[in-house]
């Protein structure tokens, strides 16, 4: 007999289920705020602490486990970390086999003791460096649950950006020390093993105390709360700081809408504070000495003019305070600070803390999927910082030239990978870190040559409004820079990113045609590009010819300072010759050359150029 309630349900069911589906493919962003509370023992390099966590489900999906990073468990024996570094066929010299010879005093560990989602125990296995979750009840879309752990951790010996006691004499600096919740995004769960790349948070609220010896300073991430109990050049003018009771001090700090917290703490630390004319207040933590107190001191012109620098081309720094600090291990960007090692020259200090200030950009508040896009980040800083570095210390008529360089040389080496590849899967560090930072900053300033200068500079800053706080990834960006331009640029983006060919365009013949002159240009390389032909004459003056692709399905507009356009013609990429016949005669030409301002990465140059 048939069943009357049997069509209507599956009906029912299916359009439920279809709409569930479509709305995965939205855009959300999860949310967290945590509440810790920890406690630092300077003798044991121990520490304990409470942590409530508040998670809010802004994705479509129910929950039924969720992800926590423990990244200080790499820091042990036959970890992964300690296992890919000795494998690798160029490991980080900062780690190499240092990992696998630790002491069981100075591993570092962290370890989840005791926790809760809403009052009731929940069910965890640690894998490592990350801790799965088995949920009880499940967390439902738009709903919010809270967590409540009990934790305890080991600082490892300085191995690879956080640790204690540095080369430099840094007693702490305490990065990736907290249980962290794992990101979940349209893509899923990202909980990635730290095998010593990137990062990728949540945003939220932090509210953290921190307990220790009352001799430490600390600095890092985050506004201080209670700067007249805590002293050390915190306090305001005039209050006179109350000696406090017991052996220790209880530091109080909150930092809203960042995706992580780093604090660094030494006894030794001076503290030097900038007040900036925009409210923003600039703190400087190192230790002083023979090799660090000039450069440091000198450092506090520059911060400042870095973050004005920044601002205004990349859009304004959204904090009211930046923390420069002595740590780490070379330079490591963190949520509204930086560790840095100190005993530099002023120009290396001046360079490592702006390429550190711009991550604030590019991975704390555009924060792309480092892992994904590591070149998002690394490489957008490393284009931000070369024209940082040239505008307010040094001046340079080609800020990007050493970007340019570095790529080549990675086509060179034969072991360049697509840009596209996770960073954690690349097959050496050097192409790992040749991409993401060096063909990174190449992938912006040549595509100021394709759409031109000033869309690009005004895309940079749509960029930054459109996606701040909102995990952009390689097409947000692109579709940026269509819309500011005028052109299609998925070819390039396929080209540039996915693969790893290469530019390599040549001036094929130059030759008489009757009265005026012919052109014939060639592409040798796999990757097509639109070409800016120019031509100098004998008398001095120059002319342009520009040939955009057929398949940017439009021209980018004519740029300061360019010799002025006598015509257009596309090029079809599937065309390898390009033929074209200039009105004067070939007595008259001096040269033709493409792209004389050297952003279109060719990898080879010589064949560029044609002199009579």
């Amino acid at each position: 007999m048939r069943n009357i309630w049997t069509k209507p349900w599956i009906g029912l069911f299916l359009f439920m289920v279809g709409t569930s589906v479509q709305g995965q493919t939205g855009r959300f962003q999860q949310a967290v705020d945590y509440q810790m509370e920890v406690s630092m023992d300077v003798e044991t390099n121990r520490y304990s602490g409470t942590q409530v966590l508040k998670y809010t489900n802004n994705s479509p999906d129910t929950l039924f486990r969720v992800f926590y990073h423990l990244y200080y468990n790499a820091f042990q024996p036959g970890s992964m970390m300690d296992v890919r570094s000795r494998t690798i066929a160029d490991p980080d010299r900062r780690v190499g086999d240092r990992i696998s010879k630790l002491k069981p005093d100075e591993i570092g560990y962290l370890h989840a003791k005791t926790l809760k989602m809403n009052g009731k125990p929940l069910n965890y296995q640690m894998v490592e460096t990350i801790l799965e979750v088995d949920l009880e009840d499940p967390i439902l879309p738009n709903s919010t649950a809270t967590f409540e752990m009990e934790f305890e951790g080991q600082v490892p010996l300085q191995i690879r950006r956080s640790g204690r006691d540095s080369e430099e004499g840094v007693r702490y600096s305490l990065s990736q020390w907290y249980p962290k919740m794992a990101n979940h995004d349209e893509q899923g769960w990202h909980a990635n093993p730290y095998v010593g790349r990137e990062f990728y948070g949540i945003w939220g609220d932090f509210d953290v105390k921190i307990t220790i010896d009352k001799s430490y300073v600390i600095g890092g991430t985050g506004y201080l709360q209670n700067p007249n109990e805590i002293g050390h050049g915190y306090e305001d003018a005039g209050v006179k700081v109350p000696t406090p009771k017991g052996s220790n001090l209880t530091w109080h700090f909150k930092a809203p809408k960042v995706h992580d917290f780093m604090w660094a703490a030494d006894p030794k630390y001076k503290h030097d504070k900038v007040q900036m004319s925009n409210g923003i207040t600039v703190h400087h933590f190192y230790i002083p000495g023979e090799k660090t107190t000039e450069s440091w001191e000198k450092l506090k012109e520059y911060t400042p003019k870095a973050i004005e620098f920044l601002s205004t081309n990349f859009g304004q720094y959204p904090y009211k305070q930046f923390s420069v600090v002595q740590g780490g291990d070379g330079g490591m960007e963190y949520a509204m600070s930086t560790l840095v090692t100190g005993e530099r020259s002023l120009q290396s200090l001046v360079g490592v803390m702006v390429h550190e200030l711009a991550h604030s950009w590019f991975h704390g508040v555009l924060a792309s999927n480092e892992s994904l896009y590591p070149w998002m980040d690394e490489g957008f800083t490393s284009y931000a910082t070369n024209l940082a570095m040239s505008s307010i210390f040094q001046k340079s008529n080609q800020p990007q030239r050493g970007s340019y360089m570095g790529y080549y040389r990675l086509v060179k080496s034969g072991l360049e990978e697509p840009m596209s590849t996770h960073s954690d899967h690349y097959h050496t560090n050097s192409a790992y870190s040749s991409a993401a930072y060096a063909k990174g900053a190449v992938f912006l300033a040549q595509l100021g040559y394709v759409i031109g200068e000033e869309a690009r500079n005004k895309g940079m800053l749509r960029y930054w409004n459109t996606w701040q706080f909102r995990h952009p990834n390689v097409n947000d960006l692109i579709r940026v820079m269509e819309k500011e331009s005028g052109l299609e640029l998925d070819w390039y983006k396929e080209y540039f990113v996915y693969s790893t060919k290469t530019i390599d365009y040549g001036v094929k013949e130059v030759k008489a045609n009757g009265e005026n002159t012919e052109i014939v240009l060639e592409r040798i390389g796999l990757m097509p590009m639109p070409i800016d032909l120019v031509i100098t004459y004998k008398d001095g003056s120059q002319e342009s010819v520009y040939m955009p692709l057929v398949i940017m399905r439009g021209l980018k507009n004519e740029e300061e300072g360019q010799p002025k356009r006598v015509f257009t013609d596309a090029w079809p990429w599937t065309n390898l010759t390009k033929s074209i016949v200039i009105t004067r005669p070939i007595s008259d030409v001096k040269a033709v050359e493409i792209d004389p301002t050297g952003r279109m990465a060719d990898i080879v140059t010589e064949n560029n150029k044609v002199e009579f």
